[in-house]
């Protein structure tokens, strides 16, 4: 059918059912440079070795010429119109396009590789510019239907069997399963056992999403094996977010940059892909934000279903995720009654890592956290600064009982470092020439040792 086959068959699944369709992306063919060891294909003369132990179906659509073939202990080789092998010399594999490796040993890389929790190995059939999934929901959800292409071989691992995996149907070779009963038929058959392996359960039958507020995705359970395979090539460690404040959506992974809308909905109003439509081309149409990137699904939380919008910038600190998010805050709020929109919630990731901004580097929480520190820091330094001066001599005080026992009225002298001694003399009353003017008797002075000689003098 070449390209056209899988095409026809979206069609047909479209026009028969409302539910959304996953599309399986890898294969086994022959002629599929990532299956190689090399990366490439084999070239005249190559010696091809298949895993002895793995089963597998390989699609070969052209010609080859080889040295060896090893074939697996169990496996199949389909041919297709023209397709097929000849026996060569390594010498004649001198092949200009084949470089220095050409005449080595080619392996068919494993199989038994490719897993159906894996997100990277599936395409959606209702993607459009400006929209994503979030992890859970780039597999298979419960109301979707499943396309394995009818021009290709491929192999499939179905996980651990921790619970099973449900869909609404599954096609594969030119037939359409939509019961248990016939899947398991296929699935036990030398057919289905060259193509799905492991000890997951697979299962069919779910009904097609028909409320207009949008269905869950029901992959709760196997979240944790979908963020396995997906962290698998990064040692299961997710990268850092590049943002501080990072948010971690429902159903994603990994912590992003960017901002999360929180809806409340009225069940009888509101309508998701109508939703959807309008943050697609109302807003993500402006200029502002057409680098934006949304998810807008349905997620269960502790008070029951609502409604998510995860708002993905494509690089932190443009600002424009918060943007939009407070430009759906405000549709919200003047539209919707029409929406069907009850309430919205904003939240929002911080500023870049290492941006220039003092304000930016640190949290509310940090601020508080270093001011505080500063003060106590502050505190002990004055501390500390008394306590010095009081053992050098330079910092007196007394007691409350202390000060009430002197006399009153005369004050008391102070020791002086420079004079090494301090008076305090009652003054007699000063006579003044005129009488208007009352001076108060009680005047204090202290006799400076300096200037002392001169006086006697």
């Amino acid at each position: 059918m070449g390209s056209l086959g899988p095409a026809l068959l979206w069609l047909k699944l479209c026009a028969l059912t409302q539910a959304t369709y996953k599309l399986w992306v890898p294969d086994t063919n022959f002629d599929t440079n990532t299956n190689w060891s090399q990366n490439r294909t084999p070239c005249a003369g190559d010696t091809i070795q298949f895993p002895a132990d793995k089963m597998v179906s390989v699609l070969v659509r052209g010609s080859h010429t080889v040295a060896d073939l090893l074939l697996p202990l169990d496996g199949e080789l389909v041919l297709a119109p023209g397709a097929g092998f000849s026996a060569g010399h390594a010498h004649e594999g001198a092949h200009h396009d084949c470089g220095p490796g050409s005449g080595l040993p080619v392996l068919f890389r494993n199989p038994d590789r490719f897993s159906w929790l894996d997100p990277h190995l599936w395409r959606s059939g209702d993607e459009a510019p400006g929209l994503f999934s979030v992890d859970a929901e780039r597999v298979p959800c419960v109301h979707d239907d499943v396309l394995f292409p009818p021009d290709a071989s491929f192999r499939v691992g179905l996980g651990p069997g921790a619970s099973p995996v449900r869909v609404r149907s599954v096609s594969a070779l030119g037939q359409t399963f939509t019961r248990d009963e016939d899947l398991a038929a296929f699935l036990a058959s030398r057919a289905g056992r060259l193509r799905f392996h492991g000890p997951g359960v697979l299962r069919v039958g779910s009904e097609a999403c028909a409320d207009p507020s949008g269905c869950e995705c029901g992959g709760a359970e196997t979240l944790p094996w979908v963020c396995a395979a997906l962290l698998q090539p990064r040692g299961g460690r997710c990268p850092p977010a590049p943002c501080r404040d990072a948010l971690r959506p429902e159903g994603q992974c990994c912590d992003l940059c960017g901002a999360v809308v929180s809806l409340t909905y009225d069940t009888a109003a509101f309508d998701l892909e109508r939703y959807r439509a309008r943050l697609l081309n109302t807003f993500l149409a402006q200029p502002q934000y057409r680098e934006l990137q949304a998810a807008v699904s349905k997620v269960r939380r502790d008070a029951g279903a609502g409604i998510q919008v995860v708002l993905v910038e494509p690089a932190p600190g443009t600002g424009g995720a918060g943007r939009l998010g407070r430009a759906l805050l405000a549709d919200a709020a003047e539209h919707g009654v029409a929406l069907g929109v009850l309430s919205a919630v904003l939240r929002q990731s911080g500023p870049p890592i290492g941006s220039g901004s003092v304000e930016g580097q640190v949290s509310p929480g940090s601020r508080w956290g270093i001011g505080g520190g500063l003060a106590t820091a502050g505190l002990l330094v004055l501390l500390g600064t008394a306590l010095l001066l009081c053992r050098a001599g330079r910092l007196r005080w007394r007691r409350p009982q202390e000060s009430e026992s002197q006399p009153t009225g005369v004050p008391e002298g102070f020791s002086n470092p420079m004079f090494h001694a301090a008076t305090w003399e009652k003054q007699p009353p000063v006579q003044l020439s005129s009488p208007a003017l009352n001076v108060d008797n009680s005047t204090c002075y202290f006799v400076n040792p300096l200037f002392a000689a001169e006086t006697e003098a």
